[in-house]
């Protein structure tokens, strides 16, 4: 089940929401206004670059040994 992040396009409030499927097409509510004028927000979930990835990637691998 995926967590989206919306932006409430009448008071500005951004907020996470729980979509239990990827194909519902339920309207989503602003929790600050009740607005239903809310439009997913497009975000990079966990990173902060590919350097950041990278060097974190490499902290888990096996030292071997």
């Amino acid at each position: 089940m995926p967590i989206y992040e919306y932006r409430c396009q009448k008071c500005g409030h951004v907020f996470d929401k729980l979509v239990r499927s990827m194909s519902a097409s339920g309207e989503v509510e602003c929790p600050e206004c009740r607005s239903t004028e809310c439009r997913k927000n497009v975000t990079l979930f966990g990173t902060t670059g590919a350097a950041a990835s990278l060097s974190a990637a490499g902290a888990c691998a096996p030292t071997g040994g």
